[in-house]
């Protein structure tokens, strides 16, 4: 049965797209259950982590869905992996096999990929006769530039984990990138909700910023409210106990 798995623990999410047999691919209606999974995560968890049940990350959009789709239905499926573009808390892509077309998007979404040994990283939009959709030439250009979007784009190029790495689209190879996206995941999780989430929106905000000084000012009020949290006083007077006991 194809459906999306929803595991919280200790203030991480973990989102698993369970359709092995299909090698994960987005149908409409899964792509609606990973946006309301990633809705659900968000109300109490710091961090996501989105993964496929092996042996693929995600084989793409259904292609029967997707040639029988215009743009109504192109947006429904676009929605699952755009929740997690606009999620409010950081996200991990841990990618431990294919991510292909609307996959690829998938790990694209996510604000951090860490890559398994059979990663691999395929636009494939040329080789199908389709143009590219959900942003990815604006998400892959951001992510790796120009040269290597428009190598994988136009002329067909693969990434494996260690040329993710290589071209910065993915932060770190692993044998088990699930378990190294948890513990990438946990300084997140043990830090004050809402203050992951303001920082998270300030990165947002000064990402779009050419100014330093813009920057200074966008980052000056929300650090002024933080110093004036009971989190960070507990935090302060913890430090400065271990700092007086050596």
């Amino acid at each position: 049965m194809a459906e999306v798995l929803l595991e919280l623990n200790d203030s991480v999410a973990v989102i698993t797209i369970n359709d092995p047999d299909r090698r994960n691919a987005l149908t409409i209606d899964l792509s609606q259950e990973l946006a309301d999974k990633v809705a659900r995560a968000e109300e109490s968890a710091n961090a996501l982590i989105v993964t496929g049940a092996p042996p693929a990350f995600c084989a793409g959009a259904d292609l029967t869905q997707l040639g029988e789709s215009k743009d109504e239905g192109l947006r429904k499926i676009y929605k699952g992996f755009l929740a997690v573009a606009n999620a409010t808390i950081p996200t991990i892509a841990a990618v431990n096999g294919a991510a292909v077309g609307a996959g690829l998007n998938l790990a694209l979404a996510a604000d951090v990929r860490v890559a398994g040994p059979k990663a691999r990283f395929d636009a494939r939009f040329l080789q199908l006769g389709i143009h590219p959709g959900g942003g990815m030439t604006w998400m892959l250009q951001r992510i790796t530039g120009p040269q290597t979007a428009t190598a994988m784009t136009l002329f067909g190029q693969i990434l494996d984990a260690d040329e993710a790495v290589r071209t910065n689209l993915a932060l770190t190879k692993a044998e088990d990138p699930l378990a190294v996206a948890k513990e990438l995941a946990r300084a997140a999780a043990e830090a004050p909700a809402e203050l992951v989430r303001t920082i998270k929106a300030t990165m947002r905000a000064t990402d779009a910023m050419h100014d330093h000084a813009e920057a200074v000012e966008t980052e000056l009020r929300p650090q002024v409210a933080s110093i004036d949290t009971p989190e960070f006083a507990a935090r302060l007077a913890a430090m400065k106990a271990r700092i007086s006991g050596r």
